[in-house]
């Protein structure tokens, strides 16, 4: 772990720069600790980019979570600003018809 940034929210733009030294032109998130990295790959990019949320909703499969998590990995504001900004929200529940155990 390198400790010049942290690895969540604001950080993660940061760390993505940091290592590869662009923006990249692909991301996947799934809580709103990846928004920054959403918006950084996907707002202003030069180049052609695609961002995607998994939202976890499928309880009986997986981990299901959005507004209210156990723990940590709210999904709302990604989520609400999800269809203004292109980015493609694939849900655990409806579109996965196999979610494969850790």
């Amino acid at each position: 772990m390198n400790d010049l940034f942290i690895d969540d929210k604001s950080g993660k733009p940061v760390a993505i720069h940091q290592f590869l030294g662009r923006r990249p032109i692909a991301c996947f998130g799934n809580s709103d600790g990846d928004k920054a990295m959403l918006e950084y790959t996907t707002i202003n990019n030069p180049h052609p980019s695609f961002g995607l949320i998994v939202h976890h909703t499928d309880a009986d499969r997986e981990y299901a979570y959005d507004s209210s998590p156990k723990s940590s990995g709210k999904l709302v504001e990604a989520l609400a600003d999800a269809p203004k900004r292109g980015w493609i929200v694939v849900d655990m529940k409806t579109d996965w018809k196999k979610i494969f155990a850790p």
